[in-house]
């Protein structure tokens, strides 16, 4: 039996639709869309208490998919509206621990509603979305790729090379004190050409829920290339 993830491919970006009296946050995999959730304005959107709350919220519901590992976040909003704008300002404004550092987050904008499947399927198969897509898995690998070279100059056995050892870290439970996993990057090569690959979805799958950060990289991009000098998979372990 396949892994549930399997027809779903791998998280790829998070695109949230900002309407005039609503957002609709969707996971975008590298096969489907699936929707996580709909947050209501709750009132006016020309008070600007109203407004700040709106945009809280959708940070709140933001939270735990960046801390998951997906750093590519998209807003879409209706053609003549500044709802995206709008949102990405908040942002700039109150959040600026989300554009700073290693494991910053990458925020862009389209135009066009992101509120029904239809809409979402529409969207998703446009040029812009699919450019915007490869720009911001672009930057996401340089922040990934300065985290992997940090920890391969620590030299402190907390970078593992091979399926075996990443399957053992992640699907045994570690005591307290123990090196704990943080991250399983692979790429999409490796995934493509592996012969054991319900083996790999099954640990990517088993990885995600169990709040390891897991992305699939792009062979061709800088860090894609050092992955493959490393063997195609690499699993990051924190020290517990």
């Amino acid at each position: 039996m396949k892994p549930k993830n399997y027809k779903r491919g791998y998280p790829v970006a998070v695109l949230v639709g900002i309407e005039q009296d609503h957002a609709a946050l969707w996971n975008i995999f590298s096969q489907v869309a699936k929707q996580q959730q709909t947050i209501p304005l709750g009132g006016e959107r020309k008070d600007s208490k109203t407004l700040y709350s709106f945009h809280e919220a959708i940070i709140n519901a933001l939270r735990p998919i960046l801390k998951e590992g997906i750093k590519s976040i998209i807003a879409a909003s209706p053609p003549r509206t500044s709802y995206a704008q709008d949102f990405l300002c908040h942002i700039k404004a109150h959040h600026t621990w989300l554009l700073q550092g290693p494991n910053k987050a990458t925020f862009s904008q389209i135009t066009g509603s992101a509120s029904s499947p239809s809409q979402v399927a529409s969207l998703t198969k446009t040029d812009a979305f699919k450019q915007l897509i490869q720009d911001n898995a672009a930057e996401e690998t340089e922040n990934l790729l300065e985290i992997l070279e940090k920890r391969l100059c620590k030299n402190d056995n907390l970078v593992l090379f091979s399926l075996q050892e990443a399957e053992t870290l992640i699907l045994n439970p570690q005591a307290p004190g123990k090196p704990q996993p943080e991250y399983l990057m692979l790429t999409d090569d490796y995934l493509a050409g592996t012969r054991q690959k319900n083996r790999v979805n099954r640990l990517m799958m088993i990885a995600a829920k169990n709040g390891v950060k897991t992305r699939v990289i792009n062979a061709e991009s800088n860090a894609g290339a050092r992955l493959t000098q490393l063997g195609g998979i690499v699993c990051l372990a924190k020290q517990g």
